[in-house]
């Protein structure tokens, strides 16, 4: 077996605090958790999303995604309508509120990624993404064992929307 230190998930779960100890400052000054900057930034990039798509791209359950949706649009930074053809679908998009917030972060955002540039070098940085993309695509040899699966699966990717 190897080394607690050196597993994957482990370094995976460490680069991720790093990561994010870069920005949850940020986003704690602008009032957001991280997972409701995902959404936002998800929907920015996507635009409208049916909540199921908007859960899977977005990484979060559909349950916990309910809940910060509520806290959102309570905070007019998102929008749910009923799909006219099907009452059962929800779509969801930012506000003109959200699309400011968003404007307003994500030049802070940039900032932070310009740190980690100059820390771990542009291009150390660029093959690092390379990498992560390539690991994304990989598949288990196996499947987990029965209840343990998170119930997301892996998101689908597609070309921004236009506007």
């Amino acid at each position: 077996m190897r080394k607690f230190d050196d597993s994957l998930p482990m370094a995976l779960l460490r680069a991720r605090e790093v990561t994010m100890g870069f920005f949850r400052p940020l986003l704690l000054a602008h009032g957001l958790t991280e997972q409701q900057w995902r959404v936002i930034r998800v929907l920015e990039e996507y635009g409208a999303l049916e909540f199921n798509e908007l859960s899977r791209i977005a990484w979060i359950q559909p349950p916990s995604l309910t809940g910060m949706l509520s806290r959102l649009e309570r905070n007019s930074l998102v929008r749910r309508s009923r799909s006219q053809s099907d009452q059962r679908r929800l779509h969801v998009a930012l506000t003109p509120a959200g699309r400011r917030r968003f404007a307003i972060v994500s030049r802070d955002a940039e900032k932070q990624y310009g740190v980690i540039e100059r820390q771990l070098g542009r291009t150390r940085l660029r093959s690092l993404m390379a990498v992560l993309h390539d690991f994304e695509r990989l598949q288990p040899a196996t499947e987990a064992p029965a209840g343990t699966r998170s119930g997301l699966s892996r998101p689908r990717r597609r070309a921004p929307s236009r506007r």
